[in-house]
């Protein structure tokens, strides 16, 4: 059976979202926000896998969008289980990656943001999410008439916002950076252009 188009966006927007972590993010304890950026929390803190923990942190928003919404229950659940198992897959470049290229800090980040915010994007074109604060900010577009990048921008600051409390000023900065990439790639990606 062929893959349909939304499958492919899946694994590539995947495949992207944790190569814009593991190689980037990771080795320099970068958060990026929302469901994410509280997985990578729990792995800096306490060496916990982030796609497992990203899983367990979902489930409750998983839940909101099956009573409320099973479309976004059925998009998300896919690109969540997909994503955060890339996550986990690729784990292993942060320390290969890292010892071969060196990547200084600020361009690390930008990068990591980029690639994260263009997976995301992808996946939002072809109505997926990794689900998490993704899902979350599908639900919150249309109420509060802003782009979905903008709304997972408002998430990730706080959640960059706990981890600049918990490690530290730099963290906060260049975390702040990503979030900054990551919702300016998502929005354009996601932007409709009038014809």
């Amino acid at each position: 059976m062929p893959f349909s188009s939304k499958t492919v966006a899946i694994l590539i927007g995947s495949f992207l979202i944790a190569m814009g972590i593991d190689p980037f993010l990771s080795p320099i304890e970068v958060l990026d926000g929302g469901i994410i950026g509280i997985g990578l929390i729990c792995k800096y803190l306490w060496g916990l896998k982030a796609g497992l923990t990203i899983i367990m942190f979902s489930i409750p928003i998983f839940i909101l969008a099956w009573f409320t919404c099973p479309d976004y229950f059925y998009n998300g659940l896919q690109g969540m289980l997909i994503s955060s198992f890339m996550i986990d897959l690729l784990q292993p470049l942060e320390y290969d990656f890292a010892s071969y290229v060196q990547v200084y800090p600020l361009l690390s980040s930008i990068t990591g943001g980029a690639l994260v915010g263009l997976g995301i994007g992808i996946m939002l074109r072809y109505e997926t999410s990794t689900g998490g604060t993704d899902l979350l900010a599908q639900f919150l577009a249309p109420v509060f008439h802003l782009n979905v990048g903008v709304i997972i921008f408002i998430i990730d600051a706080i959640i960059i916002s706990i981890g600049g409390l918990l490690f530290s000023s730099t963290t906060f900065l260049l975390s702040g950076i990503t979030i900054t990439t990551v919702g300016l790639t998502t929005s354009l990606c996601t932007l409709k252009v009038s014809t």
